[in-house]
């Protein structure tokens, strides 16, 4: 099964030149939470902006460029949708982090999206898709701690796939 997890900005803003806008520890924490022990996909531009391999955690990296090497046990380069199906297919839930073409791309095929709604405006040159009401009903909300760490508005919004349209 596929998720998506995400932090996304008033206007479904990302990022800006391949980095995040904003700094929540505790939407770190719960991203943390959710992925260990789980198989996370990413474009390449997200893996290496993360400039190391996140523990415990396996790590499918999708690129066009078929040359793209990663020698890590935890590492695995992909390079065409249909590599991915067994993620997509599998009862084991899979989590898609990034970035804006990658979210696109296998947005159809997810169950669920953990988003972490900031309640503010951002400068950003990547953006996350738009959830589709009618295919995405709420299926939980929970108010994010403000505090001198946390310094923006937020919410955790959990979606489920409408079941009209699965």
């Amino acid at each position: 099964m596929l998720s998506i997890i995400a932090a996304i900005g008033k206007n479904n803003e990302l990022g800006k030149d391949n980095k995040l806008i904003w700094h929540l520890p505790e939407d770190l924490k719960r991203f943390k939470m959710f992925t260990t022990g789980k198989t996370i996909i990413m474009g390449r531009k997200t893996f290496e902006s993360l400039g190391r391999v996140l523990p415990n955690r396996k790590h499918i990296v999708l690129t066009h460029n078929k040359e793209y090497k990663y020698d890590h046990e935890m590492v695995e380069v992909l390079c065409d949708l249909e590599e991915i199906e067994k993620y997509i297919n599998s009862e084991e839930e899979n989590f898609v982090i990034g970035g804006a073409s990658i979210y696109k791309m296998l947005m159809p095929y997810a169950k669920k999206l953990y988003i972490t709604k900031i309640d503010e405006e951002f400068e950003a040159d990547a953006f996350f898709p738009k959830i589709d009401e009618n295919e995405w009903k709420i299926v939980e909300k929970e108010q994010g701690i403000t505090d001198e760490n946390n310094p923006y508005r937020y919410e955790y919004i959990t979606y489920g796939k409408n079941a009209y349209n699965s």
